[in-house]
């Protein structure tokens, strides 16, 4: 076609020019920039000054050691700029790492910069900074310690691969189950989306809004109708929200975006979803595969976990100890992930407040104290390090939850005191956060998802007149239907907790104990199975797959299986179910008279008598066709085709 030849051309062209110019790399290509040598004896001198303070016991060794690590940072920042300032545009370097076809500036600021601060085993920063640069040569020691990165960096990639299949796993474990069953839940629940894209701040690296469209918005219903603010409807509640109608509220709220506000629209999500089982339609919204709305039976679950595994190696997996900063060794990457989907508590945890109420902030030589004043005049004070970066100030009023200093929060905290909606909302932006940091774009209804299959159970408190047993842990649906059933026989109803599990806590919890045996603790699962005498429903795609039966998603599903076909037009008279003509048509076909007989075809007579006929069909009724009838009845049966094929309907 025409397109595949002008892209061939280009493709010639390209190669071409890219002979003709020659682009190699030569040692002469960077030279070290002359202010480097300015630089460096301007730091060394602030250098002085941080251990003249650090002598006279201004400062204590933590806060001296971040001191000369950021003093570092900004030489070697420092540096790079002067030798970008130096390069030709034209340099073949340069244009290798500016076009993006290989290398990056950092790689050529340490040929011919300043290699910077390295790493030890451990991931602490090592104060002493490799000033050289390779062009330059290193000495032996600065050699020995850019040793302890190089190797770190190889080991890094290989276990990185394997923890990024490991959590893959997990994580098509816990959302297996997950299939759309269902057009629509009826929730009256809904969730607040911004309609501004997050980007992280490349200084804190937390996500803010950018004033472009929120493309996770695309493809989603509106769980209540999208006015302006004179009250005009763009989007109606139940309808799709596209491209062009996202564009109209961004348009429409663009002033207050523009003054920081953050302007959500109310939407249906996975997460609020009431289904039975699995999901329903409107509130998962559009496939992002197909562009159009998901179909019912659709593996919605697995789709989820693969989206976000799989960019899994694409994530850095070092952890930086900064030291300084209370000590707060700050998570990145596939471990930061991982300890979101495992509800883990944090490394660098941060304070929330239990309370709401009004904040003093008091200051002493050793510690920060953050005291908060509840209505009744309660004292609620949280001690932190003296150099922490706090988050509230003296005379601020805050509601409780309020995260106090920086750092990660601890999901089951965060849930008992603010409850299942912020919780379920921190997980997904936290995630976000990180696959955004490494330049990954995932839509936040695959995290939804997994974080539905976290927060699925309850665990039951009081037992009421049902016949749960405290402490049980038992699905949201489930517990909601026993109760009512309870309820409508006049007795007491049972209470439950919010809970948070772990991806694999969550799996091995999960209803089916099929799925749960091939995960993982095999014979534990198993034994407790028969101890409590459990039946698996065979709900899931695993439990199916394990025992051999079709699996219950796309044309698997049994609303698909009992489809009859039937032909789109009626059929012309005179033409019966096999599509034969009869003994006139055929006649007037092959152009024979009313007179004419049919001789070749035996005079279409029946050779054999009606007393023969019942004769046949009695035959018939006492042997085969009753076994046959019986062997498609167990088709549809939860049990499988031809066997006891017992139990009632999905």
């Amino acid at each position: 076609s025409t397109i595949s030849q002008v892209l061939d051309a280009f493709k010639d062209i390209g190669f071409r020019y890219a002979t003709q110019a020659g682009v190699t790399i030569s040692k002469n290509d960077v030279q070290t920039p002359p202010a480097k040598a300015d630089i460096l004896r301007n730091y060394e001198a602030q250098l002085q000054t941080i251990d003249e303070q650090y002598n006279a016991g201004e400062i204590n060794q933590e806060e001296r050691h971040e001191a000369v690590t950021k003093l570092w940072d900004s030489a070697t920042s420092e540096v790079g700029d002067a030798l970008n300032a130096s390069l030709d545009e034209l340099n073949p370097i340069y244009m290798m790492a500016n076009s993006g076809a290989r290398g990056s500036f950092s790689q050529i600021r340490q040929l011919a910069g300043m290699r910077g601060l390295m790493a030890n085993p451990k991931g602490e920063i090592i104060e002493r900074p490799i000033k050289s640069s390779f062009q330059e040569g290193l000495s032996v020691l600065e050699y020995f310690i850019s040793t302890h990165g190089a190797r770190k960096g190889l080991a890094d990639t290989a276990l990185r691969t394997a923890d990024s299949g490991y959590l893959t796993r997990r994580l098509v474990d816990v959302a297996q189950d997950v299939i759309i069953r269902m057009e629509d839940c009826g929730t009256e629940e809904y969730i607040e989306m911004g309609v501004s894209k997050l980007e992280p701040d490349p200084e804190t690296r937390r996500l803010r809004p950018t004033g472009e469209p929120n493309d996770n918005l695309i493809g989603r219903i509106a769980a209540r109708d999208v006015t302006t603010k004179r009250g005009r409807v763009m989007v109606k509640q139940g309808d799709e929200i596209d491209r062009a109608e996202l564009a109209d509220i961004v348009a429409a709220w663009h002033d207050d975006t523009e003054k920081g506000t953050v302007i959500t629209v109310p939407v249906r999500s996975v997460l609020k979803c009431q289904a039975p089982t699995g999901v329903c339609q409107l509130c998962y919204g559009r496939s992002l595969a197909s562009g159009h709305m998901a179909q019912i039976g659709d593996a919605v679950g697995i789709i989820a976990a693969q989206s976000i595994g799989e960019p899994g190696t694409q994530l850095t997996m070092r952890t930086f100890h900064t030291g300084g900063v209370a000590g707060a060794d700050i998570t990145h990457g596939l471990p930061r992930v991982v300890e979101l989907f495992e509800a883990r508590k944090p490394k660098g945890l941060a304070k929330i407040a239990e309370v709401s109420g009004k904040v003093a902030v008091e200051d002493s030589d050793k510690a920060t104290t953050v005291v908060i004043t509840d209505e009744q005049g309660d004292e609620h004070r949280h001690t932190f390090p003296r150099r922490t970066r706090l988050f509230v100030d003296s005379g601020r009023k805050i509601e409780a939850g309020t995260q106090l200093n920086e750092g990660s929060l601890y999901p089951a905290e965060l849930l008992e005191v603010r409850g299942r909606t912020e919780t379920e909302l921190y997980l997904v932006r936290e995630v976000q956060e990180v696959y955004k940091s490494q330049g990954v774009d995932i839509d936040d209804k695959h995290i939804e998802l997994i974080v539905r299959q976290m927060m699925k159970k309850v665990r039951v408190d009081q037992r009421g007149d049902t016949g749960l047993l405290p402490g049980q842990f038992i699905d949201r649906q489930e517990f909601g239907r026993v109760n009512q059933a309870t309820i409508d026989q006049g007795g007491e109803a049972a209470q439950a907790e919010e809970i948070i599990l772990g991806i694999t806590k969550a799996s091995l919890n999960t209803d089916s104990f099929l799925s749960a045996a091939s995960f993982q603790e095999t014979t534990k699962v198993l034994t407790d199975a028969a101890l409590e005498g459990k039946t698996d429903r065979l709900n899931g795609l695993k439990e199916n797959v394990i025992i051999g039966k079709l699996i219950p998603a796309a044309t698997g599903l049994k609303r698909y299986r009992r489809i009859e076909i039937e032909p789109a037009e009626p059929l012309p008279r005179g033409i019966d179910e096999a599509g034969l003509l009869d003994h006139d048509e055929l006649a007037a076909e092959l152009g024979l008279g009313d007179g004419d007989a049919l001789g070749g075809f035996g005079g279409m007579e029946p050779g054999f008598s009606d007393e023969d006929l019942s004769d046949l069909e009695q035959i018939g009724s006492e042997s085969s066709s009753a076994g046959f009838m019986e062997e498609l009845g167990d088709l549809d049966a939860p049990g499988g085709g031809g066997g006891s094929g017992s139990g009632s309907d999905e």
